[in-house]
């Protein structure tokens, strides 16, 4: 960031702007408060006093429970005009797509999950990667992590999720491991995502290195209202770099905020970093062919089968001038689309999207999307909301009577706008109401894949990790992991079990969860546990198969 010292001469004094309070009222004396004489008491009508240190209470909004440590930054992103080789048209008519050069304003937010708003950018954590689209038709967020998967596939488990890795609410311990590895041995449909942030994927060595991730499966939707399943991968033109435990720990005892001050001072620098849009095309359909749901976000598609198209470049090249108005309470939501673009059935997506938009309004108030970082900047804001908290002005249309805040009316209120070239959109829909799981779980094939294709720093910092923490859980809570990371592969197994002296034996007549129904493989599997030998990754390319530098700090 700038330095204050470069901004050149200071002002003279009579050239420098008057301090006022928010009433516009000049202030002539911001050092004493007006008392009774010099010594005396303070007197109750005190306007100036009251009103500064009444607004420095009130100063910090609620942090984000999720996400509450986070850097923004603003750019712009550039279309190809295509999707890999293709014209973009035939897939989707999002208009910030159509044409080779085609610029949008974005803003991103990085971020941390677990800690609180001032805790370390340098601990172990998915990174959020939150991508605001200010584009002709309105906001479009791109809401994801660098992490392509996620721990759980169903929004109803994510309060006990979020539970289970924030402090422990009798000590208010930080991460407690015994607390994580409860859950997670209790839920097997996390041993994918936890190959991923037990490794160092899990600790990128700075904002700009890291991938991004939509996650969740969404939609494209063309002119004629053909569409196809979605996924959104960033590619950091900067190459992917990560750190190991013992370098985190260095970076952490020098600097709390290690990412933010790394992004910012290279922006600053004219360091611009960059990140190619990337995306995965699916028939709309189940896909009964494939072994995973691809609607289950703790799966990825393989790329060999499902290949990466580019679309366009992002360029982030400013900083904020003021981090609260413009990073605090900037607000994200999934449900926040354009034309041309749509949601899936993916569960957890449409629990996203209610909670994302929900916790906003509580966090920052019910108008939050009137505060200039969360307002569209290419499209004309025009609705019949009046009111509420914090209410920063009057959504009037052009020539609309402001008299009129319903709609229909006839007495010159807003309209409906022309309807879509196709509404009606993606296959029949049948079934009965139900509280089920999904019938394609399986979850330990794609995490067994990961650790395989995973790169032998990686392997090796993944097992040290498990071993660590795993040291620390109870001995059912051990055995029932080292149950699930003999599913997962045996190498894996093998490796966690020598350092935690449990061996495949120990725990081969465990049963499976009662949550758990698996397949006869599966079945099979568990009789042979730790007898299966490797999983067969030839030809495959997985998610998170970029080469992954590793940052040495620790000596």
């Amino acid at each position: 960031m700038t330095d204050v010292a470069s901004q050149g001469p200071a002002a003279s004094e009579a050239d420098r702007a008057v301090l006022t309070n928010r009433q516009g009222h000049p202030i002539y004396d911001n050092q004493n408060q007006r008392t009774v004489g010099s010594r005396g008491p303070a007197t109750l009508e005190n306007y100036q006093f009251l009103e500064k240190i009444s607004h420095f209470d009130r100063e910090r909004i609620p942090e984000r429970v999720v996400h509450a440590r986070g850097a923004t930054a603003f750019g712009v992103f550039v279309a190809d005009g295509t999707v890999g080789d293709e014209p973009i048209a035939k897939y989707t008519r999002a208009k910030l797509f159509s044409e080779k050069g085609k610029e949008t304003e974005v803003a991103l937010r990085f971020s941390t999950v677990a800690g609180g708003r001032d805790s370390s950018e340098a601990a172990r954590d998915p990174r959020g990667f939150a991508v605001k689209f200010y584009t002709e038709d309105g906001n479009w967020d791109l809401v994801g992590n660098n992490l392509g998967v996620f721990f759980i596939r169903d929004a109803i488990k994510f309060p006990d999720f979020i539970h289970s890795q924030k402090p422990d609410p009798v000590t208010f311990e930080r991460q407690v491991a015994n607390r994580v590895f409860d859950f997670w041995s209790q839920s097997p449909e996390a041993l994918h995502m936890m190959t991923l942030v037990l490794s160092p994927r899990g600790l990128p060595a700075s904002y700009r290195t890291m991938q991004g991730f939509g996650v969740n499966t969404y939609k494209w939707v063309n002119a004629a209202g053909e569409t196809k399943l979605v996924k959104y991968h960033w590619l950091p033109k900067q190459g992917v770099k990560s750190w190991t435990e013992a370098d985190a720990a260095v970076a952490q005892g020098q600097e709390l905020g290690v990412h933010t001050k790394d992004l910012y001072a290279a922006i600053e620098r004219g360091d611009h970093p960059s990140w190619d849009l990337h995306v995965q095309l699916m028939d709309d359909h189940d896909h009964p062919e494939l072994d995973f749901d691809p609607l289950d976000d703790t799966k990825v598609w393989p790329e060999n089968e499902f290949p990466l198209r580019k679309v366009g470049t992002m360029t982030l090249n400013r900083t904020p001038q003021d981090f609260f108005t413009e990073s605090e309470q900037i607000a994200f939501g999934t449900g926040v689309l354009v034309d041309g673009l749509d949601f899936s059935d993916d569960k957890m997506l449409v629990g996203r999207t209610f909670s994302y938009s929900d916790t906003q309004r509580y966090r920052v108030g019910p108008n939050y999307l009137q505060l200039p970082v969360n307002q569209p900047k290419g499209a004309k804001v025009a609705t019949n909301q009046r009111d509420g908290a914090m209410a920063y002005g009057v959504d009037l249309g052009p020539g609309q009577n402001p008299h009129v805040n319903y709609e229909p009316s006839i007495l010159g209120g807003l309209r409906e706008a022309e309807y879509p070239t196709h509404d009606e959109q993606g296959p029949e829909i049948n079934g009965r109401l139900t509280r089920k799981r999904i019938e394609r779980t399986d979850d330990y094939t794609q995490a067994g894949q990961r650790y395989l294709l995973s790169e032998q720093w990686e392997k090796d910092d993944l097992v040290a990790n498990l071993i660590a923490n795993l040291s620390q859980c109870d001995r059912p809570i051990q055995e029932r992991m080292m149950w699930h990371l003999f599913m997962v592969e045996d190498e894996l197994g093998q490796r966690v079990g020598d350092g935690l002296g449990i061996s495949a034996d120990d725990v081969r007549g465990m049963p499976p969860l009662q949550t758990q129904t698996l397949t006869e493989a599966e079945l099979q599997r568990a009789a042979n546990l730790g007898k299966n030998g490797p999983r067969d990754v030839s030809g495959l390319t997985m998610t998170h198969c970029v080469p992954n530098e590793h940052v040495v700090l620790a000596k």
